[in-house]
């Protein structure tokens, strides 16, 4: 008896343990990735559907209103102020902070505490933002008292300045010189060849010069002067008559004294030396004057910049912002600095290249894929920025720095509870970003396939 053996189909045995091992993998890979996507979809792709369907409602969420928010968006001044704010931003924040890490990271390496001064410089970064920015606005206070920045520009300017200030001046009653609208002067007119002394109050000690003397009596004067003496009419600790120049009264140097004509026109002019005293000389000798000591005298002096104005915030707030994130493209361009190919430099200066050629036709090409990470990076930081803008600028410089994201809030949460606008502008500002990251994922694509 013959047994008859019938062969199986080509290929048809191990095509089933195929396919049963391709569905095993796709079940163990979205095994591994249903956790990642539920949180994805839950953090990211719900709140943007959300969004964009609020964004067709009314503040309150009860009535459709179509584009209605959009047309309100895109015809509001604060709208278009916020939107050319985030203009400045993008075009000086990003580029600014590239090339100041850029030249950290190319300058440092040749110090020998480099790790030193690139910690220093990256510092900032440990700093939370919000801090960051009550930093900048205590910084940039009006008052130097307040201010190290106006402290530091009043004391140079101080320094170079030969004008003295005695803010707060004003004479002592009875004693024949009288206040009005901010000038000092004798209320009667004298002839030339006469003395006349200016009692003043109300100067602090902090406004007396350190080079003020004890106050004099002036010199005699000739047939064509008027001489005299301006002088704090105080003495420490209490004491001393009024009006009299006395032991421990102090002399108040640098204040102009004017001769006045009846016309009004001034015939003659000094200034005050360290003892107070003045002489006014080639005046007429049949002409009376009033003595004067202009308001000029007492005003405030230089008191330094607006620097948290509506007219500078925007300045202040962007370097805050490169103050924190330089130190980040720093560390980011001196890792890629460390990684470049430097025979290609040194054969350069081989042959005779200078250090800025090497720099610009080598290092900055070699570089040109971190440059990019970095600016990319950056801007798609900086068109949402929030913090500095909401915490530096003072109630009436918001408006002039707003950008998007703190209109977006202040719509939404500040005070407007217009959630409907408010989705608007989160969406004009996701559309803004998309851009950036679109570009960003395809370079790092590219980078992948080595194309």
């Amino acid at each position: 008896m013959t047994d008859t053996v019938t062969a199986a189909p080509r290929g048809g045995g191990t095509r089933a343990p195929r396919r049963t091992g391709a569905l095993r993998r796709g079940a163990l890979t979205a095994s591994f990735l249903a956790p990642a996507m539920v949180v994805l979809g839950a953090l990211v792709v719900y709140p943007i559907i959300y969004t964009v369907i609020r964004s067709f409602f009314s503040p309150d969420g009860e009535e459709f209103v179509g584009w209605q928010n959009y047309v309100t968006m895109f015809t509001n001044e604060t709208t278009f102020t916020a939107i050319r704010n985030n203009l400045i931003w993008v075009l000086v924040a990003p580029l600014a902070c590239t090339v100041l890490g850029l030249i950290f990271a190319v300058l440092l390496e040749k110090l020998r505490w480099q790790t030193a001064f690139k910690l220093i410089i990256f510092m900032p970064m440990a700093i939370s933002m919000l801090a960051a920015g009550v930093i900048f606005r205590g910084m940039f206070q009006e008052s130097p008292n307040l201010g190290v920045v106006n402290a530091t520009i009043v004391g140079v300017n101080s320094v170079f300045s030969d004008s003295a200030s005695y803010p707060g001046a004003k004479p002592r009653p009875d004693q024949g010189v009288a206040l009005n609208d901010g000038i000092i002067a004798t209320e009667s007119a004298v002839r030339p060849g006469s003395t006349v002394v200016f009692p003043l109050t109300g100067v602090k000690a902090a406004a007396v010069p350190e080079g003020a003397e004890q106050a004099a009596e002036a010199r005699s004067a000739a047939a064509t002067e008027v001489a005299g003496t301006v002088f704090l009419d105080v003495v420490r600790g209490g004491g001393g008559v009024n009006g009299e120049i006395e032991a421990g009264k102090t002399g108040l140097p640098g204040v102009r004294v004017d001769a006045v004509a009846p016309d009004g026109s001034i015939h003659g002019y000094a200034t005050t030396g360290a003892d107070g005293t003045f002489s006014i000389a080639g005046l007429d000798g049949a002409t009376e004057y009033r003595v004067a000591l202009p308001a000029a005298n007492f005003d405030a002096g230089f008191q330094g910049v607006s620097w948290l104005s509506a007219s500078f915030i925007n300045i202040v707030v962007i370097l805050s912002y490169i103050w924190i994130w330089a130190g980040f493209a720093m560390v980011m361009i001196a890792s890629g600095l460390s990684a470049i190919d430097r025979s290609l430099q040194e054969a350069a200066r081989v042959d005779g290249a200078s250090e800025w050629k090497v720099f610009s036709k080598i290092t900055v090409p070699l570089l040109a894929p971190v440059l990019i990470v970095v600016f990319i990076t950056l801007l798609i930081n900086v068109l949402k920025i929030f913090d500095l803008v909401y915490v530096i600028p003072p109630g009436t410089s918001k408006p002039a720095a707003n950008v998007i994201a703190v209109e977006m809030w202040t719509v939404s949460f500040g005070g407007g509870n217009n959630q409907g606008l408010g989705s608007a502008l989160a969406i004009l500002l996701l559309l803004l970003v998309v851009p950036s990251m679109i570009v960003n994922a395809r370079r790092m694509r590219r980078e992948r396939s080595g194309r």
